[in-house]
């Protein structure tokens, strides 16, 4: 699998060991950090909550990157570990506060007589459910398409993925999404 450059720039300074470590994780910090923090903020809506579960996912990276099996961009793989980092924490902290922390994802759509008898609470509840059912795949290119607006050519080049791919992705999670939430609402 051939890597964006900055990927096999850390990956090579990781595999030299030593110091180089240190350097390789500052690159990775560096190139990756301000879209994590994105990617958590998005979810926790939450300043102090995401530095603390970046840092979680920074370590838990560092810790980890010695067994990265290298099938997919280093990207993607974080990914995978800020989403399920970011999970764990909203599921704790809502176990400990009795508070739902997800914050509405979108608003109610007008002209849907059962979307709108629904709060945005409710809507919201159901996207994320809906997103947890999703391959992760297709809910790392939901993600980055829609909630990023990361446009397909970019999205190809993080994850080393054809644009054509991309587009099947993400057209396969938006159906899965709406036939869930009509599933859901026609029960």
């Amino acid at each position: 699998m051939q890597f964006p450059e900055e990927d096999e720039r850390i990956l090579d300074l990781f595999d030299q060991g030593g110091s180089s470590i240190d350097q390789a994780f500052h690159l990775l910090v560096s190139t990756y950090g301000e879209i994590l923090y994105a990617q958590i903020r998005r979810i926790t809506r939450n300043h102090e909550q995401t530095n603390d579960v970046l840092q979680d996912v920074l370590v838990k990276v560092y810790q980890n990157l010695g067994s990265f099996k290298r099938n997919s961009s280093l990207y993607t793989w974080m990914y995978r570990i800020c989403r399920n980092e970011t999970l764990n924490f909203i599921e704790k902290e809502n176990r400990r506060t009795g508070v739902d922390l997800d914050p509405p994802m979108l608003e109610v759509l007008a002209g849907n007589q059962t979307l709108d008898t629904l709060d945005s609470e409710k809507i919201s509840s159901l996207l994320n459910q809906a997103l947890e059912s999703l391959p992760e795949k297709q809910a790392l290119v939901f993600h980055l398409r829609y909630f990023e607006e990361m446009p397909y050519s970019e999205i190809s080049k993080k994850l080393s993925t054809s644009e054509g791919g991309l587009k099947a992705s993400f057209h396969h999670a938006k159906q899965k999404i709406q036939e869930f939430i009509l599933n859901a609402l026609n029960q």
